[in-house]
Parts: structure tokens; sequence; C-alpha cells
């Protein structure tokens, strides 16, 4: 993959903050980086707010594309609709990489029926998960067409979400894996991964 701009899309419980050092050492390797600071995600909708707010702090860096969207968590499964806003502010994407994150599937199931469905019971968090809005796990979540349009990896660092790795070599998908690595770590296997998409 050329020189592409990271887009760093942090869990709606969190800040970017949640990124440590690796928006740090990705900019030291030559990367371009970009992150969106998504702080009015906190009543509903949801989704609709996160993915909003991401387009418009996008907007905002006026980023040199191609786009690289690298989501965690809970933005996984919103990062198509976050895609599709770039698309139609002619900014080409050119790849997506969620980082222990929940898998976009079709239809508008719950964040809910997302974990349900793409976690072991063996994958039981060890930590509690944040605390979340009433009614952010039960919105159904924007519908996903057409999907992905460009190459996607997973790159896994928590155990917790290795049914989620799985599912997306199911898919063909390139998987990197980074468990228990440091921010350093992660931020190099995550410039590896990308440049095989």
């Amino acid at each position: 993959m050329s020189a592409v701009t990271l887009i760093l899309l942090h869990d709606p419980a969190f800040t970017p903050e949640r990124w440590g050092h690796m928006p740090a050492r990705l900019a030291e390797h030559g990367a371009r980086v970009v992150l969106p600071t998504i702080d009015d995600a906190d009543r509903p909708p949801y989704a609709a707010r996160y993915i909003a707010r991401a387009a418009l702090e996008i907007a905002d860096a006026a980023p040199a594309t191609p786009l690289l969207l690298v989501a965690e968590g809970a933005a996984g499964p919103l990062i198509p609709q976050i895609g599709a806003a770039q698309r139609a502010a002619h900014r080409h994407v050119a790849g997506y990489v969620l980082l222990d994150a929940w898998l976009p599937q079709p239809g508008t199931p719950t964040r809910a029926e997302l974990v349900a469905a793409q976690t072991r019971a063996a994958d039981t968090p060890v930590t509690p998960e944040p605390r979340r809005p009433p009614g952010f796990s039960t919105e159904p979540l924007p519908l996903v067409q057409d999907w992905p349009d460009a190459p996607c990896g997973y790159l896994l660092t928590d155990e917790r979400y290795a049914a989620c790795a799985r599912l997306a070599s199911l898919r063909d998908w390139p998987v990197a894996e980074a468990r228990g690595g440091s921010i350093e770590e992660q931020a190099d296997t995550l410039l590896d991964l990308a440049r095989r998409l």
C-alpha cells in the first residue's frame, strides 16, 4: 500500500488518549496520523452522533489521501459508515483496520447482538467493559451495505477479541497479532499490516 494517512478512531466509551503513544510511534516511522476527538456521542442516537462527529473531525483535519481508517473496540461496527462519509466527501479510503474491535455485519444489529455473535464463552472479559450509557448496546446500528469497499485487516492485541480475529480470517482478511505487546510493538505491527493491504 502506498503512503496513507492513518485515521485512528477511538472506542466511543473513551477519548483519543486511549491510543497512548501509538500516534507518536507511527509518526516516528513517517506515517501521517489524524486522531479525531469524538466526544459528543454520549446521548442517543449514539452511533449516528459518533459517525457525524468523526466525519466532521476528519474534514477539519483535511488529511492527505488516501486514508486508512483504523477503528478500535465499539467503533469497529461503525467503520463502514465513516468510510462512506469519506467517499461522499471525495476522499479516497484505501483500506480499513479493526483493532480489537467488533466486526460490522449486514443488517441493523445492535451492539449487544454483535457481541453475542462474535464472542465465545471462553473469551469472557478479564476486566469489566467500560460503562456505557443506557441504550448504547441495544440501539440498532446503521445499515451496512456494499462493504467492504476496500481491503480490510484485523489487529489483535487483546485475547478477548480472538473470536473476532478468527471471523476476520474467515473473511480472508490479513490478521496480525501483537498480544501483550507494548504500544511500540502494536504500532509497528499496525504499520506492517497496513503495508499488506
